[in-house]
């Protein structure tokens, strides 16, 4: 008996042996900090990368802050607390945070700014993102094909503006960018913005608040369309686009001799899709999160390894203190023409989730 149980000792001792490297194999807490839950992509922002994070062998300390700054602030503090070697912020209001990565930095965490620059702060290490202000080209050069080829007979065509919410620093590129197709035919006349409503802080939307979007949109419709019709609407996210169709559906348009007017947006979250292929929506801009998740854990990774990250940017996102070195991605524009293939080609969706 006595033989038997040093035995099991012996065994024991040796499985302890073993699983000691594999505890080595734990690589630390990062903590990850997105700003809502509303949108499904946020959603799957954070879950893509808490998977990633698992099989790169960290601790993955994932929360979702609903659209609450203090909420945030709160979390973050928490992770830094709990001993995060680095943070991947998608902030609520990228201006809100300068305190929080004071501290941060004190304890030694690198800061990675995930989709939303983070401002004002010295201590924003890397930021990975989309090519932004090329979103907004994507969305303007659409809008305005889609404007020659449902209204081609009409000029000048009609158009109002929607921009996202003015705490996002991205929402300033997606509109510099479209406007960057957009003012020349202002200028030339071809394009009339018939309620004089321009500029981010005419028409930004806190929050990127649909219900905001549609109340806007509401208003429009019946303070400047009621003797015109509106032919083109640029909106810079699907969640946005959803309250403006709603809008405009609410008063006729998409039926007898309204028809729906040329709609923009970004994400391609589903619903949009659905709304592409029944020709309400118009288009969106697909940005793969997957891979932008695969580059922030790249980042992490390297940093964890005393190494630089890779960039493909070190001249664009100035945040008001320091120009943070940025890698960006490619995004992809998507009609009716080519949604399907994109999105199921890709993997993205799948042909079900598309069609129920």
């Amino acid at each position: 008996m006595k033989l038997i149980t040093s035995l099991l000792t012996a065994a024991a001792i040796s499985v302890a042996s073993f699983a000691v490297p594999a505890l080595a194999q734990d690589k630390g807490t990062v903590g990850i900090s997105m700003p809502t839950k509303t949108s499904t992509r946020w959603i799957s922002d954070g879950e893509t990368m808490e998977k990633l994070f698992k099989e790169a062998g960290y601790e993955p300390d994932l929360q979702f802050a609903d659209d609450d700054i203090p909420n945030q602030l709160a979390q973050i503090e928490n992770m830094v607390t709990k001993g995060a070697k680095v943070l991947v912020i998608g902030a609520i209001d990228g201006t809100t945070l300068s305190d929080i990565l004071a501290k941060a930095h004190d304890a030694g965490v690198k800061v990675i700014a995930y989709d939303r620059l983070i401002r004002d702060s010295a201590n924003v290490d890397y930021y990975a993102t989309f090519d932004n202000f090329q979103v907004g080209v994507l969305q303007a050069t659409s809008l305005v094909d889609g404007l020659k080829a449902k209204f081609g007979d009409v000029k000048p065509w009609n158009v109002e503006l929607f921009g996202g919410s003015p705490d996002d620093n991205n929402a300033f590129f997606f509109y510099d960018g479209a406007m960057s197709v957009l003012q020349p035919l202002i200028d030339s006349g071809d394009i009339v913005i018939k309620s004089g409503q321009q500029g981010m802080d005419q028409v930004g939307t806190l929050r990127w608040d649909g219900a905001v979007a549609q109340a806007r949109m509401e208003n429009l419709l019946s303070s400047t369309y009621t003797d015109a019709q509106v032919n083109g609407v640029l909106s810079p996210y699907d969640g946005l686009s959803i309250g403006i169709l709603s809008a405009l559906k609410g008063v006729g348009y998409g039926s007898g001799d309204m028809p729906m007017p040329v709609v923009t947006g970004q994400d391609a979250e589903l619903p949009s899709v659905k709304s592409i292929l029944a020709d309400e929506q118009f288009s969106t801009v697909f940005k793969d999160t997957r891979e932008l998740a695969k580059v922030t854990v790249g980042m992490v990774n390297a940093l964890m390894d005393g190494k630089e990250p890779e960039v493909n940017d070190t001249k664009t996102y100035d945040n008001g203190v320091k120009v943070v070195p940025s890698y960006l991605l490619k995004p992809v524009a998507a009609d009716k023409s080519n949604v399907k293939d994109i999105l199921v080609g890709s993997g993205y969706y799948t042909e079900d989730q598309i069609n129920n």
